[in-house]
């Protein structure tokens, strides 16, 4: 008989989808520590299987473009609408037909740490992507809603595969002669959407992370360029920095 450690590592080691057949022949074992396993293993399974139903909920959009013959889906997203300084960056990612990553969401649904681990496989196994921002001069110019289209449509542009189908957060994009659709919390209900707004975010995340190494006295390594108490206080303190959206903190300043 195997001992309870030797079935413990076991049901610990064994990858999720074969969990199923291999507790099977311990759901029997008279030893309450046994059982305790097959138990933790059973519930390790229910939340795979979990995963694996979510995943397929948020390649409905994907899936039904490949159905009717498109070979190329483009996920387009932006992040930093709504901070008071830094760029506005998106991007445009095509992934590869079917393609499925356990965990992939909503950005904003992620943490760093996952968020960083995601953008290292999209970056690595999407077909194409492309990242692009506008900075603040511009936002100032043309407003935030223009300055995002423009750089969405320089993202898909700037795809080294022309997508056959763009799928984008919320809006629709001006001037792209590809077949498009504006999905309402589309990086809850796409999977390539999701995938650009993990790019998008970790992106941004990291360029103000270096903006305050320039401009320290803001603490954009933690606020990331948004409204908080602290920044807007530093704001009250300091004044503006090159970076600062002048069309955001009017009414602060």
């Amino acid at each position: 008989m195997q001992s309870v450690g030797e079935i413990t590592s076991l049901l610990k080691s064994i990858p999720d989808e074969d969990i199923p057949h291999i507790v099977e022949q311990y759901k029997s074992d008279p030893r309450k520590s046994v059982l305790k396993q097959v138990e933790a293993a059973l519930k390790r399974y229910k939340k795979y299987t979990e995963e694996l139903d979510r995943l397929e909920a948020i390649s409905q959009f994907e899936n039904r473009c490949l159905s009717v013959g498109a070979k190329y889906i483009a996920g387009v997203d932006e992040v930093g609408r709504g901070p008071l300084a830094g760029p506005v960056v998106t991007a445009a990612v095509i992934l590869k037909p079917g393609w499925k990553m356990p965990g992939i969401n909503d950005s904003k649904k992620l943490s760093e740490k996952k968020r960083e681990e995601l953008y290292e496989i999209i970056t690595k196994e999407a077909l194409a992507y492309s990242i692009t921002m506008e900075d603040n001069s511009v936002i100032d110019d043309i407003n935030i809603l223009n300055a995002t289209l423009k750089a969405m449509k320089a993202a898909v542009e700037g795809l080294n595969i022309k997508p056959d189908v763009v799928l984008v957060d919320a809006v629709t994009i001006p001037d792209i002669d590809i077949k498009q659709q504006g999905i309402i919390k589309g990086d809850e209900k796409s999977i390539s959407i999701a995938a650009a707004s993990i790019i998008a975010k970790v992106t941004r995340d990291r360029l103000m992370t270096e903006m305050s190494k320039l401009y320290p006295e803001y603490d954009f390594a933690s606020n990331k360029g948004y409204g908080t108490k602290a920044h807007i206080e530093a704001l009250k303190v300091n004044g503006l920095c090159p970076i600062h959206r002048r069309s955001f903190t009017k009414g602060i300043l």
